[in-house]
């Protein structure tokens, strides 16, 4: 359907959306288009609601499908393609949100330390303390820039092409210049760079490593991934008292809404926090 390659070009073009994300709208407006009685350019709100109704459809691949829909239906709409909207009125079941997985501080420590067993291990270290060290979303590891390397900071360009700038600690910092002076003068724009086709190592790749790592550790490959690493970098930071409105910005996070699902990882930190710190608290403390 050719108005589904117009819809990604203007997705890449216009918003900047990832690789990952496009492959994710092609894959699932495809198959609409294919399931839908009379197609996705023809088909009603009824047709639609019993397309996302199907029982043996897990929640969270409704809520995708749902979300490429409504966007590629919006597109249409906003190029006069179509004049009537049919995701408009859709009614979705509410999905229950997960609390985020993470690592305890130790085995971070663990899974760092055992990756000087793995044969890469200087360039797995690097990505190791980089993912925990900024909270970076594996896409953006893979695909580091050398220019993105600002010394104690990292410019990072992330969804929808927008860049901020995360602080990178000492520890980490070695770790990746340590990589940088073994990766040497390699005729590669990336800091991470591969035979693949890219031209970086892949996330399969990092993911297949990492959970090698994990067994050396002796923690359960199963709970260790890039993403775990992200959430241990962001719950650890507000575990320590660092603002989420900062933890928002580093991680990327459009809104806040997003990151204030940390919140609900540290409720015992949490109310420490507003028991040490709220004026009222230490008014009533001082009469004691």
């Amino acid at each position: 359907m050719k108005y589904i390659d117009i819809f990604l070009e203007a997705m890449s073009a216009e918003k900047g959306r990832s690789r990952n994300t496009l492959s994710a709208y092609a894959n699932d407006l495809n198959h609409a288009d294919a399931a839908l009685p009379n197609g996705l350019l023809n088909a009603t709100e009824t047709d639609i609601q019993s397309y996302l109704g199907d029982a043996n459809i897990c929640a969270s691949s409704v809520a995708r499908r749902a979300s490429a829909l409504r966007s590629f239906y919006k597109f249409l709409m906003l190029e006069k393609i179509i004049d009537t909207n049919p995701t408009t009125n859709l009614e979705l079941p509410k999905r229950a949100k997960s609390l985020p997985k993470l690592l305890t501080l130790e085995e971070i420590e663990l899974l760092i330390s055992s990756a000087g067993d793995i044969r890469t291990s200087v360039r797995l270290r690097a990505m190791i303390e980089l993912l925990y060290a900024s909270g970076l979303r594996v896409s953006e590891l893979c695909e580091l820039p050398m220019t993105a390397n600002l010394g104690d900071r990292l410019l990072i360009h992330g969804k929808g092409a927008k860049e901020r700038i995360v602080p990178v600690h000492e520890s980490a910092r070695h770790a990746l210049e340590k990589w940088l002076n073994i990766r040497g003068d390699v005729d590669s724009k990336y800091v991470f760079p591969s035979n693949s086709k890219s031209g970086h190592i892949t996330r399969d790749g990092f993911f297949k490593i990492l959970k090698k790592c994990a067994v050396l550790a002796g923690i359960d490959p199963r709970r260790v991934t890039p993403h775990v690493l992200r959430h241990s970098f962001a719950s650890h930071l507000l575990a320590h008292g660092a603002n989420l409105r900062a933890i928002q910005t580093m991680l990327g996070h459009e809104d806040i809404s997003t990151t204030q699902i940390y919140t609900h990882v540290l409720p015992e930190k949490l109310t420490a926090v507003v028991a040490e710190h709220h004026p009222l608290s230490q008014i009533k403390a001082n009469k004691k």
